[in-house]
């Protein structure tokens, strides 16, 4: 059985150009072939296509030829192919995710405005690939309220104890182990507790202390890792409770991180539509590392 590739879109940015260091990398590690994809925009009435296999990628693709030159001095890379799509990149870069087992891209390529920090080519592969999305951002994007993290490779995931998300936890703890790191686990809690009393018709002060809360969200979390690391006995894992927004913690959890993994919404009856959730969407937005887009299992989608 073939080995499913590494994607890497790139568009002639600078901004693509670090997503393909990322993307190359990821594709030595997992022994995995590199496919380099430019998208070609077409015109408004043209059916957007594959070019098909045995057709010559034109040789005067100034994006191609970029790339070529610079990977071309590298010792040890992987099997690497070169590819155009025609059509618009937010439409055909997602469909692409099908046949992969990452799609990696710059957080921001040519198109939209300067001060965007995620474009919309970024934003809808996160939201409508079929495999993992990851999203690398320009160097140097700075962290306020960073966490005080110990040294060594980092694995940072997301944990909601209410509902947790078998998929994302899964890829962060497999990335982990590929890259020699340990995983740090979020947990978010909501606090203060608010309750709204009917017969009074007020807000009440919470019956449960902030201790208990964060000991039950700790016990719970335990719990639900367990299995991961049977799994992946060579993974450490470390999990931090806090209170309050869990975008927030992420983001500071992002300083000097190897990945933050996150998911994206399960489908809702009353929202059938691909979405994404808003704590990822911040993610996105303000993380200093690389962050991957988890889509949820087909069952659950």
């Amino acid at each position: 059985m073939s080995t499913l590739p590494v994607i890497a879109a790139v568009d002639g940015s600078d901004d693509s150009l670090v997503a393909l260091d990322w993307a190359f990398d990821a594709a030595l590690l997992r022994e995995a072939p590199l496919r380099v994809v430019h998208a070609w925009q077409y015109a408004a009435w043209a059916k957007p296509e594959v070019l098909p296999a045995g057709r010559p990628v034109p040789e005067d693709d100034p994006v191609l030829d970029r790339v070529r030159r610079y990977l071309e001095a590298r010792v040890e890379r992987p099997a690497t192919e070169y590819v155009v799509v025609e059509g618009e990149p937010a439409a055909v870069l997602p469909e692409l995710g099908s046949g992969a087992q990452l799609l990696v891209l710059g957080s921001r390529g040519r198109g939209g405005f300067a001060s965007l920090l995620l474009g919309s080519t970024g934003m809808a592969a996160a939201r409508d690939a079929g495999c993992p999305v990851v999203v690398v951002p320009k160097p140097g994007r700075e962290v306020h309220d960073a966490m005080p993290i110990g040294p060594g490779r980092r694995v940072v995931v997301g944990l909601q104890v209410d509902s947790p998300d078998e998929a994302t936890l899964s890829f962060a703890f497999a990335e982990a182990a590929l890259r020699g790191a340990r995983v740090q686990v979020v947990a978010a809690y909501t606090w203060p507790l608010h309750v709204w009393t009917a017969a009074t018709a007020q807000i009440v002060p919470p019956s449960h202390d902030q201790d208990a809360v964060e000991a039950e969200t700790r016990t719970l979390a335990e719990g639900i890792l367990a299995p991961y690391g049977e799994r992946h006995p060579e993974v450490r894992a470390e999990t931090c409770i806090a209170p309050g927004d869990a975008a927030g913690h992420l983001v500071a959890a992002s300083k000097d991180a190897n990945l933050v993994v996150v998911g994206r919404h399960r489908r809702r009856l009353l929202a059938p539509a691909r979405l994404m959730g808003s704590v990822t969407h911040a993610v996105l937005l303000h993380a200093a590392s690389p962050v991957a887009v988890v889509p949820p299992t087909p069952a659950e989608e």
